[in-house]
């Protein structure tokens, strides 16, 4: 049974008061620009940890992959990922964007060692399709997908710039995600967005507020794949870890598939032994 599971939000008040909390930078060049970085990313960059124990990565790979920031339907005690290719495809008028939103898309696929992601060229290739919407149309869009009600209670409760969901089947595997973004909020809000829902499209969809080091908690917006989610992608995408395992199976494995997740994000990122 094809069940509408679960869904995850990037709060608006809270990039605010990180936007409050941060010196103000001269205005960025044109995200159309190759070689532009926005000067909020790159100072997130050398500011980010990239040094973790094993025990600080299970935290935050277990609190983020089990549960769910907000559930319609369907379990949230097993895990949930792709079982196969994924392919996204981006709706909207905004090439810039739709650049932007490609060169994440190969990002990811870079830093994840087991999981084939890329762009599609067509909406009925996809297996994740990417809504890029003026921020004036974001509730409008929300409605059209989830309805009236729940998007009047979305807007009354969290006020988000952008969200994610899935759809799962009855083995727990990932078939649909939808995921939209909104265009017109500044490049830093576009690139934080994009990464943390197209990441929680793939399965860690639980927002958690215990873990500092993670992307997938409101008080944290990094605008780039951060080593620390890097860890929790690749240990979710690990062949140890199969979709429908509960919190016990996944322990098991938990060994095996850490030591191969170090070894790769170490690779990956040019890290020491």
């Amino acid at each position: 049974m094809r069940a509408l599971s679960i869904f995850s939000l990037r709060i608006a008040a809270v990039c605010v008061a990180i936007a409050l909390t941060v010196p103000v930078w001269p205005r960025p060049a044109s995200s159309e620009d190759p070689k532009s970085e926005n000067p909020k990313i790159t100072a997130r960059k050398r500011a980010e940890r990239k040094d973790f124990t094993d025990a600080e990565i299970i935290e935050g790979f277990l609190k983020t992959s089990f549960g769910a920031e907000f559930q319609l339907a369907g379990r949230v005690d097993r895990i949930r990922k792709y079982d196969g290719p994924v392919r996204v495809f981006a709706g909207g008028n905004r090439a810039d964007r739709k650049a932007a939103l490609a060169k994440v898309v190969a990002d990811i696929g870079q830093r994840v060692q087991h999981l084939d992601i890329a762009m599609a060229e067509r909406p009925e290739d996809a297996t994740i399709t990417v809504q890029l919407v003026r921020d004036r149309d974001l509730y409008r869009t929300i409605a059209k997908d989830y309805g009236g009600e729940r998007a009047r209670e979305i807007k009354t409760s969290l006020d988000p710039q952008c969200l994610s969901g899935f759809r799962k089947n009855e083995k727990f595997e990932i078939i649909h995600s939808d995921v939209v973004l909104t265009v017109d909020n500044g490049d830093f809000v576009f690139f934080d967005c994009a990464y943390e829902e197209l990441l929680q499209a793939l399965g860690p969809i639980n927002d958690t507020s215990t873990v500092p080091w993670t992307m997938f908690n409101d008080k944290v917006s990094m605008g780039f794949f951060d080593v620390y989610d890097q860890y929790i992608l690749n240990l979710l995408y690990d062949p140890h870890i199969k979709p429908g395992m509960t919190v016990e199976e996944v322990k098991a494995v938990l060994p095996a598939a850490l030591a191969d997740t170090k070894a790769w994000v170490r690779k990956a990122n040019n890290l020491p032994e």
